[in-house]
């Protein structure tokens, strides 16, 4: 069966969805205006349905995997929503404590896929923990849409302050050697970009097509940045050159890349903007980076 990628849908079409999915329209507006890209027997509503997440077909590794030891924790939030929830994962064998890595999901809080890429770094040798935006209204709900409608419901300067929260607990944890760094995705990017700023002690970030800060707060950036962008992502890159003018200005060690011809989230296997060579070519240079700065186990 032909896997469906970003090429088998119009580029318009794409910009649409990710607009839905960031939350600039509806999902009424979303099948109006689709419509029209409705072709061979396929409805407005079979579109949406075929750029939705497939998460048990990329799962890469499964939750019960033997390798790693999995476990759900509560992390104190004093400033934020008193508690966030979050999903660690580490190997299931060794003694010696690990860097470790904070990894941050997409708008939609912390879903299968965000789960699995969770695992993924544990079995690189790191002690992972991503954090679930959406616990003060239940966590992840099991379904996109939903998950959509309540992420634009959080507070999210409390939001902000839970991650915070999670990335000051996480090297205390007694598995972690103390040296930390984080990953994000989407909304997950800007929170890497954001911790990058407010946390003097993170060692790496790296933001996979996250929103930029504000430029005067570059200069408070400490930890080294991985920045990975979507080649066809106006809505993220436009912010880009600002930034980066103030990031080299405040000396800020910082590495950036541009993937031909993929698609906002092209990281993510799930969909069908999921850009394999893309992907792989990212992750593995992500893997080198933490592997650079993050303090060995």
């Amino acid at each position: 069966m032909h896997r469906l990628t970003a090429a088998d849908f119009e580029q318009e079409l794409l910009v649409l969805f990710d607009a839905y999915v960031h939350g600039e329209i509806d999902r009424r507006s979303f099948l109006d205006r689709a419509s029209r890209f409705a072709v061979g027997g396929l409805s407005a509503a079979g579109l949406l349905a075929a750029l939705s997440p497939r998460f048990a077909a990329a799962q890469v590794v499964p939750p019960d995997d033997i390798r790693l030891h999995t476990e759900r924790v509560d992390v104190p939030s004093p400033s934020g929503h008193g508690t966030v929830r979050a999903y660690v994962a580490r190997p299931a064998h060794g003694a010696a404590p690990l860097p470790g890595v904070l990894v941050v999901h997409e708008n939609r809080g912390l879903n299968p896929h965000m789960e699995d890429v969770t695992r993924r770094l544990a079995l690189e040798g790191y002690l992972a923990m991503a954090p679930d935006a959406l616990t003060p209204l239940g966590g992840y709900p099991g379904d996109e849409d939903q998950a959509r409608t309540l992420f634009a419901q959080l507070d999210q300067a409390k939001t902000r302050e839970d991650f915070l929260a999670a990335a000051a607990a996480l090297p205390q944890r007694p598995q972690c050697n103390g040296s930390v760094g984080v990953v994000g995705f989407c909304y997950g990017g800007g929170m890497a970009h954001l911790l990058a700023t407010e946390v003097p002690d993170l060692a790496a970030a790296v933001s996979f097509y996250g929103n930029h800060p504000p430029v005067q707060d570059a200069a408070r950036v400490k930890a080294p940045l991985l920045i990975h962008f979507a080649a066809v992502d106006e809505r993220i890159n436009a912010g880009w050159p600002a930034y980066e003018a103030a990031l080299k200005a405040a000396g800020v060690r910082h590495t950036a890349h541009l993937y031909a011809g993929t698609q906002h989230g092209f990281h993510n296997d799930t969909t069908p903007r999921f850009d394999a060579a893309a992907a792989e070519l990212a992750w593995r240079r992500t893997l080198a980076f933490f592997k650079e700065h993050l303090k060995p186990a």
